[in-house]
């Protein structure tokens, strides 16, 4: 299939399940009701040329604010290239603390969600320009994110974006680790700082996935807040594919399979990271598994 051509089928399909849920008369709208009205776009269409690839997405003019709760996300297993595994996923929680101000800058009373939110979700696609015009992957994720994710991290493919402040006081980035201690993308069970030394079974420059219970997503800003990131996805590729930020023309590489870029405001010294970052509250009900 062509790009053009898998343009209009992708705009074709928006617009089908539009216009499915929508009946409605056109009457015209008064001077006065009019000056009211803001709008946009409901959909863009970006295209990102490369000399390997077409990067067509297809971006939703809508922002959503959620606290969703899912007892157990598994894409992929063992046998393939990238795994992600994550028992009690959640986007957002609920306040336990009226005087904390949260990651947008609001203090929320006791009891309130204190919502994920995502700003622009957009489906990606990349097509080959090698001649047989095959599909090579596809992402989904928002042009911005901001909140909090909750869960047990059993094993990662992908990224998650986070510093690290060494024995030696030096901020680094963390790096996903094998059981040898080893920098990976792929089926990582821990995170840490790999190097001479590094060792996973002694919590030596090494702590287990599972030890971050939840994670702040969102850019550091350099006056403390936390702003919004554009990096927050999760694809599948045949192969290493590069995508491409249309914006800000940032890139990141994904190996084969399933990748999750998760881009965290965090930074943590080397023993907060071993001892661990307890999970925010996402159920209002105390169910005796941690969520509470």
């Amino acid at each position: 299939m062509h790009r053009d051509s898998l343009i209009r089928v992708i705009l074709f399909a928006v617009t089908c399940a539009c216009m499915s849920s929508v009946q409605a008369h056109l009457k015209p709208l008064s001077d006065e009701a009019l000056s009211n009205v803001t709008g946009q776009a409901m959909a863009a269409v970006d295209v990102v040329q490369t000399s390997s690839e077409d990067f067509t997405r297809v971006t939703l003019g809508m922002t959503t604010s959620v606290q969703a709760n899912v007892n157990q996300v598994t894409l992929g297993n063992a046998a393939l290239t990238s795994n992600v595994d994550i028992t009690n996923l959640s986007l957002g929680h609920i306040s336990t603390d009226a005087t904390k101000v949260q990651l947008d800058g609001n203090t929320y009373a006791v009891g309130d969600i204190v919502p994920f939110e995502g700003i622009d979700p957009y489906v990606e696609v990349a097509q080959s320009t090698d001649g047989t015009d095959s599909i090579d992957g596809f992402r989904i994720g928002f042009n911005q994110a901001r909140g909090t994710l909750s869960g047990t991290i059993n094993s990662l493919s992908g990224n998650i974006g986070m510093k690290v402040i060494d024995s030696s006081g030096n901020t680094v980035d963390a790096q996903l680790l094998n059981s040898a201690g080893t920098a990976t993308n792929s089926n990582a069970q821990y995170i840490g700082i790999a190097g001479t030394g590094t060792d996973c079974a002694n919590s030596v420059n090494c702590a287990p996935l599972s030890n971050l219970q939840t994670l702040d997503i969102g850019s550091a800003n350099a006056n403390g807040t936390v702003g919004y990131t554009n990096d927050f996805f999760i694809s599948f590729q045949k192969s290493t594919l590069t995508w491409q930020d249309p914006a800000s023309g940032k890139s990141i590489t994904a190996g084969p399979g399933l990748y999750f870029n998760i881009p965290t405001s965090m930074t943590l010294d080397m023993a907060k990271l071993i001892t661990g970052i307890p999970r925010a509250r996402t159920e209002y009900i105390d169910r005796g598994v941690g969520m509470f």
